[in-house]
């Protein structure tokens, strides 16, 4: 971090008051005056230079700080930490505050070219294909009655109701419940013993509530759920034929089903094998780094995280509160978990920056242009809009230097066999 000591001059400070009697004196309600209306003389008598103070100073504070960030060649990474004497502060003088910041780090590249990388894998097995096709048999599944006892994987639909110490609890009765045997959703003991149960059955399950289970007042008790059970179903799959295919696809035949998943497959493990192969690349430059990460910049990349997960969140109708909730995680938590892979997000950048820079990697102008055409094409603009738009193309020129950048890396790595 660095901390800049910055004067404001007595004009400079007589000018941020003025400004900041034209803001005040609209908000001032006073006998006989309609707001901002009351004379700047009969304001200072009333209320004295004093008053005006805190505007004052954050106006001549966005007027200095951005000139001492230049003149001192200080990038920042995050808003200042602002220290100043009030009590020093006095109309027609001048006055000193400092500003620490923490400034963007110094990258010191290690050896970025020839560096070793596992390449992966993107070829489609037999298995996969037939693990594909499982997937697809087991969305056909048909439930059908048995007679016999129920087993592990069938469906039964029961009445329970649950007691501790003799006496239901509350969430512990349902009837006509359908259970999946094998899946887990009951409390660890429940689901085995209801194997072997036939049809109208009645018997008496004994189970014990986990230690950590949600409810503290049933945590670690032992609990008897009286259970009937009424109906036992058993998942029927579907034949694995053409018949099959063509019911799940538009293909005749179960092989051109079959070559249709292979090739999906394989486009899908190439596009994974793509961008992983990349990530390998940087990660391995990264390791080569010397670099030290402000704080700011890593609660900054936790910020942006979080305002991510919150998005995702609301696509499902959800709020962070109430994943927090659900997760048993507090926000304090859940961004500490998210600090390693956000310190990890701001090197993987820095140090792309400091190759892009190194290299002086940076698109055609042609190339911006037609990045600029495909860019109006979609979203309805013409293409003299976009040219003329400076900040339009410095987010695509900022971009295509990344992507090349990146292709650089990958280019210049070794893939070891």
């Amino acid at each position: 971090s660095v901390k800049l000591t910055v004067e404001v001059s007595a004009e400079e400070f007589d000018k941020a008051l003025d400004l900041a009697f034209e803001k005040v004196v609209k908000e001032v309600k006073a006998d006989g005056f309609r707001p901002g209306k009351m004379p700047k003389n009969i304001f200072i008598q009333r209320f004295g230079w004093t008053s005006l103070y805190n505007e004052a100073i954050q106006y001549a504070f966005e007027e200095t700080y951005p000139l001492a960030l230049q003149q001192t060649k200080v990038y920042p990474t995050a808003e200042p930490k602002v220290d100043l004497d009030f009590a020093s502060l006095e109309k027609g003088k001048s006055f000193t505050y400092t500003a620490e910041v923490d400034v963007w780090p110094e990258v010191h590249l290690g050896e970025y070219k020839g560096l070793k990388v596992k390449p992966l894998s993107t070829r489609v097995t037999k298995k996969d294909v037939e693990a594909e096709i499982k997937h697809m048999l087991e969305s056909k599944v048909e439930n059908v009655i048995k007679d016999g006892p129920a087993e592990n994987g069938d469906t039964v639909v029961i009445d329970f109701e649950g007691f501790v110490d003799g006496v239901p609890f509350e969430g512990g009765k349902a009837e006509k419940h359908e259970l999946e045997i094998g899946s887990n959703t009951f409390i660890p003991g429940f689901e085995d013993q209801i194997i072997g149960m036939k049809l109208d059955e009645e018997k008496d399950i004994t189970v014990t509530f986990p230690e950590d289970y949600f409810s503290k007042e049933l945590a670690g008790k032992p609990a008897v759920f009286k259970v009937k059970l009424h109906e036992i179903k058993k998942k029927e799959l579907p034949k694995m034929d053409d018949e099959f295919a063509k019911d799940v696809s538009e293909f005749d035949t179960l092989e051109e089903l079959k070559n249709s998943i292979k090739e999906k497959m394989q486009k899908t493990n190439e596009q994974r094998a793509e961008y992983e192969t990349e990530e390998a690349a940087i990660n391995a430059v990264c390791d080569n780094v010397e670099v030290e990460i402000p704080s700011g910049m890593i609660d900054s990349e936790v910020e942006n995280m979080m305002k991510d997960v919150e998005q995702r969140l609301q696509y499902q109708g959800l709020t962070l509160q109430q994943y927090f909730m659900l997760s048993g995680k507090t926000e304090v938590q859940v961004k500490d978990e998210m600090k390693e892979q956000a310190e990890k997000a701001v090197k993987s950048r820095l140090v792309i920056e400091a190759i892009i820079k190194e290299e002086d990697i940076k698109p055609e102008e042609k190339e911006v242009e037609e990045k600029l055409k495909e860019m109006a094409k979609n979203y309805g603009k013409t293409e003299e809009e976009m040219l003329k738009n400076e900040y339009v193309k410095e987010y695509i020129e900022n971009n295509m230097k990344f992507e090349k950048a990146i292709k650089f890396i990958v280019d210049n790595a070794k893939f070891k066999k």
